[in-house]
């Protein structure tokens, strides 16, 4: 082959010879060709590099007006985070508009790159939600004298920011400890947890090993101090699913039963997921469900075996700080459920928060708040005759002074302290068994609820008999201290300190007197309890144990057991459903703060 091809050139050699002139032409014209060629190559080159400088500066103001989007809403945020209200978006955007853009700020981050940003958009999609437009510039300032000018590369973008106060995850457990979690002295029998644990902290049993028919999680916290590395130290007792169902306990969520729930993984599976105990935990689609032990080393079966190797992380509390907040909730609420889930129509729709109590003088109910607010502190006491009457959200500015039967659906908000003093009991309460999810939650929708969410702290039983015992649980150094999210100092809680109203945070204002003229033992609480301080006080005085049916959520937990067994049931219609988001019935519980970047577009 190589021969062949010699051999062919030669002849085409030789062919031309002869026409040395047409060559020669040739040469020319060829010569011509690669020399515009050459000149269409530099002109090209010249082109490629303004193309490329102008891409180049095209992703510089990009990255420069989303810099100011970052910046814009991440000032916002760290306001609103800390606030947990709308005062400080509705003060500064309110009135923004394209023409009177707000809260605009330049920002230079060399000689030549600068990016303005302004909120130019206001909504309100309701009373948790606000929605703000934020335009940005980010240009390329050639002549470094501050302004956009004619011929200096910029770009814009625009995006929809939501800021919402949403349901908080806190009420997703039966027990909740900003601080650190811990149970001391519980045997198997003695202490019964049907519901999930968690603590932003560490989470400690010692002196015994309770039964956990559920999760148990802790998280690293520096917030704390000292900081928490956020580990469960051991892990709890708990029972099988089998061992679980054959109690038929109708105040606890089920356990999984295949024939009931279907097989893990399943459409019917997912559907009862949420409010089921499954002793076997499992993954699936990278969900795990079934009960776990999770923490800084990551999430575990109970045996043993990593599930997800990522470490847990704290959870936001709602702040009830400014109380403000919820008696302009409890004015401006009005029932906005027309009918309930099964199309029966609900006999509350259109009215506003209230709570009624029985006065045995007139031998009628007295409404005690005004536009669903009291003013001062309200005593809450019914009995299965006469229950508390409920409804909404309802703002008491001091203490709440509660016991007894309650009907209907509310939360009670306290500018202090709430004190249980005796059972708390729903005269409605819901049953959790049954064959079929929809139909068990379509009955329990309409049944009791209650809410207690305190200013400051729930305080159980008679302060006037509180001794040592009781009152090192509610001082330091068993309380903790820990820092803010802006990084301020929060001292430990101490009970015993006296506050503004010139007594002791764990005593009311109305006086150890009073307080144990109406007490008496606590063997059975039917509520939901949140508190921003503490939650303690005594409990099951009279023998035989508590049952505590709800939740309870507090910075530092300090209960005190006088008679056991020990069992807490989550009541798990206050939790958020995967499937819709939704919890099955919405109480006006507290809120914690949000952010979604809604839209994003480059507009110029």
């Amino acid at each position: 082959m190589v021969g062949n091809q010699y051999f062919n050139r030669i002849v085409m050699m030789f062919r031309y010879r002869g026409k040395q002139g047409a060559v020669t032409m040739a040469v020319l014209s060829s010569a011509t060709i690669v020399l515009a060629l050459g000149v269409s190559a530099l002109v090209l080159s010249n082109s490629g590099l303004v193309r490329a400088k102008r891409e180049q500066n095209r992703v510089i103001t990009i990255n420069l007006a989303e810099a100011g989007v970052q910046m814009e809403s991440g000032y916002i945020w760290s306001n609103f985070q800390q606030s947990q209200n709308f005062t400080f978006i509705d003060t500064n955007t309110q009135n923004a508009s394209s023409v009177s853009p707000m809260l605009t700020t330049s920002k230079q981050l060399d000689t030549k790159q600068r990016y303005t940003v302004s909120v130019i958009g206001w909504s309100s999609p309701d009373s948790y939600t606000r929605d703000l437009t934020i335009l940005s510039v980010g240009w390329i300032d050639s002549n470094s004298n501050g302004q956009l000018d004619v011929g200096e590369s910029y770009r814009a973008i625009r995006a929809v920011i939501r800021y919402s106060l949403s349901r908080a995850k806190v009420f997703d457990y039966a027990y909740f400890v900003n601080n650190y979690g811990w149970m001391n002295g519980f045997g198997p029998g003695d202490l019964i947890v049907n519901g999930d644990m968690r603590a932003n902290g560490n989470f400690d049993f010692s002196g015994g090993t309770p039964t956990i028919n559920g999760s148990v999680y802790a998280a690293p916290n520096d917030h704390l101090t000292p900081a928490a590395p956020g580990k469960v130290n051991i892990t709890p007792t708990q029972w099988t699913n089998s061992s679980y169902n054959a109690l038929n306990m109708s105040r606890a969520r089920q356990a999984y039963d295949t024939a009931r729930h279907g097989a893990r993984g399943s459409a019917q599976y997912n559907q009862w997921r949420d409010v089921i105990y499954d002793n076997q935990a499992t993954v699936n689609n990278d969900i795990v469900s079934g009960a776990v032990i999770g923490d800084a080393r990551g999430t575990r079966s109970y045996q043993g075996t990593v599930l997800d190797p990522r470490p847990m992380s704290t959870i936001t509390m709602p702040d009830l700080s400014n109380i403000s907040t919820y008696t302009s909730l409890s004015q401006s609420y009005t029932d906005s459920k027309v009918t309930y889930a099964d199309g029966s129509a609900n006999p509350a729709y259109g009215q506003g928060a209230y709570v009624d109590v029985w006065n045995s003088t007139t031998k009628t109910y007295q409404r005690l708040s005004t536009n669903g607010v009291v003013t001062g502190s309200a005593v809450l006491i019914g009995d299965t005759s006469y229950p508390i009457k409920i409804h909404g959200p309802i703002t008491v500015t001091q203490d709440v002074i509660i016991k007894g039967n309650v009907d209907g659906q509310g939360t009670v908000y306290a500018g202090r302290n709430i004190h249980i003093v005796g059972d708390i009991v729903y005269s409605n309460p819901p049953n959790f068994a049954g064959t079929d999810q929809t139909a068990i939650d379509l009955i329990n929708e309409k049944k009791s609820i209650l809410g207690l969410a305190a200013r400051a702290s729930v305080i159980c039983g008679d302060t006037s008999g509180f001794g040592s015992t009781t009152l090192q649980y509610m001082t330091p150094p068993f309380t903790k201290p820990r820092y803010d999210d802006a990084g301020n100092y929060i001292p430990a809680y101490d009970g015993t300190a006296v506050d503004s109203y010139g007594v002791k945070k764990y005593q009311s204002v109305l006086g150890d007197n009073y307080i144990h003229s109406v007490s008496s033992n606590i063997s059975n609480i039917d509520a939901i309890l949140y508190t921003n301080f503490l939650g303690g006080g005594n409990l099951g005085g009279n023998g035989g144990g508590v049952t505590f049916n709800g939740t309870i959520i507090s910075r530092d937990e300090a209960m005190v057991l006088w008679s056991l067994p020990f069992r807490m049931n989550y009541d798990n219609r206050i939790k958020e459903r995967s499937l819709n988001q939704k919890p099955l019935i919405d109480i006006n519980l507290p809120r914690t703060p949000g952010l979604i970047k809604m839209t994003w577009q480059e507009v110029l």
